[in-house]
């Protein structure tokens, strides 16, 4: 005959099993709703509407056209050369997840970002790429950010460069192809020539981190972009180079859409307005450590 006392313990560790399991499946229950509360919060409640409102874009997967070489913004991703990471890039899934669509990327250089999304080899264009008049003949943008540039310079700026101004008579510059701050820069040179200096030159590249190399090579003397990109310079070299000043150009950074599909358009705007309602744009901000302050409401513009 097996002791009493063995039923007893054997009834104790049941029963402790048994209540271990219950804690565990409440455990796992609660882990369910936390996580079903997250996938949730990810789409901004106005987004279902919106995919009604919009079905045309709703189980899609669409193109977006980068020159990933813009850390901060669109980079490759360090962990895995087959992937892209940055603001921009989180932005752009946030608001394909607010329509019901994905994305797949397109690398190109800066100055094929439009003839790319004009020829129809992409969707649609989120590549830190400032909306102006003149792009707007191809492209009509939703515009999401303020813009800051940064004037990037040797340690210790020998040429004593401060500002796209007549500091830069003499200087060489480096840009990317189809920037707005080149003809910025040309449009100093009379003036330069007027007051007896010499005109600035230009060095034109493909990209932002060939800008970046031609001044740490001693090829250029400045590099103005974004103050954001100017200032992952800054920190990515501490010894050898440093953000002159930053100034203000009457520009704001836009998404690229095609100029025949205004629905299109209209349904990227509405969706950017719940992702910024939703919180969502502030936060990708900090967590890409870009400035707060280029947080701006969307508008469109177009060239008409």
């Amino acid at each position: 005959m097996v002791p009493r006392s063995l039923f007893g313990n054997a009834r104790k560790k049941i029963g402790s099993a048994s209540r271990l399991r219950s804690v565990a499946m409440g455990v796992a229950g609660l882990i369910a709703l936390c996580i079903a509360g997250q996938a949730q919060a990810a789409a901004p409640a106005g987004c279902a509407a919106l995919q009604t409102k919009y079905p045309d874009w709703k189980g899609k997967t669409l193109v977006n056209a980068i020159n990933p070489h813009t850390p901060g913004y669109e980079a490759i991703d360090p962990k895995d050369p087959d992937k892209y990471v940055g603001f921009d890039i989180d932005l752009g899934e946030a608001i394909g997840e607010c329509l019901g669509f994905k994305l797949t990327y397109k690398a190109v250089t800066f100055a094929a970002l439009l003839t790319t999304l004009s020829s129809g080899q992409a969707d649609i264009v989120i590549s830190d790429i400032y909306a102006t008049k003149e792009r707007a003949k191809a492209a009509d943008f939703i515009t999401y950010s303020k813009v800051f540039d940064g004037v990037l310079v040797a340690k210790g700026n020998p040429k004593k460069i401060d500002g796209i101004n007549m500091s830069l008579c003499g200087a060489a510059a480096a840009e990317n192809t189809g920037y707005v701050e080149v003809p910025l820069v040309q449009d100093l040179a009379p003036k330069c020539k007027e007051a007896g200096k010499a005109e600035p030159t230009i060095q034109l590249y493909d990209n932002n981190a060939n800008c970046i190399q031609a001044i740490l090579a001693g090829r250029a003397d400045t590099y103005v972009n974004d103050v954001n990109t100017v200032d992952q310079a800054v920190k990515a070299n501490p010894d050898k180079l440093e953000k002159a000043i930053a100034v203000t150009i009457p520009y704001s950074v836009g998404i690229g859409v095609p100029k025949d599909k205004p629905k299109f358009r209209d349904a990227v705007l509405a969706a950017l307005i719940e992702v910024q309602k939703a919180g969502i744009h502030k936060d990708l901000l900090k967590k890409w450590e870009l400035d707060p302050n280029n947080f701006k409401e969307p508008d469109i513009l177009t060239a008409d």
